[in-house]
């Protein structure tokens, strides 16, 4: 299976995911398409944050079943759980 290591842009929040990635997409909520945001959806048992868990800030709206990831010292958006799939 590959894995893909990835962080934010200061490097304080590292994460992987250990999945095969065979979409990318893009969402059309107000805050990911300022971002033109790409995504992939795994399974959060996909997901293993490296480093930098307690640096993660939550931003959550609406439903508060959404919720986006962002490093809190550099302010880039790391990943976030869906509403309409809540465990990817």
């Amino acid at each position: 299976m590959p894995c893909y290591e990835g962080s934010c842009h200061c490097g304080a929040v590292t994460f992987r995911i250990d999945a095969e990635i065979d979409e990318l997409t893009t969402c059309d909520c107000s805050l990911c398409r300022r971002r033109n945001a790409l995504m992939t959806k795994v399974h959060e048992s996909e997901l293993v944050i490296l480093g930098g868990q307690d640096l993660l800030s939550i931003y959550v709206w609406n439903t508060n079943r959404a919720k986006h990831f962002f490093c809190s010292r550099c302010g880039v958006y790391t990943f976030h759980r869906k509403r309409a799939a809540p465990d990817h």
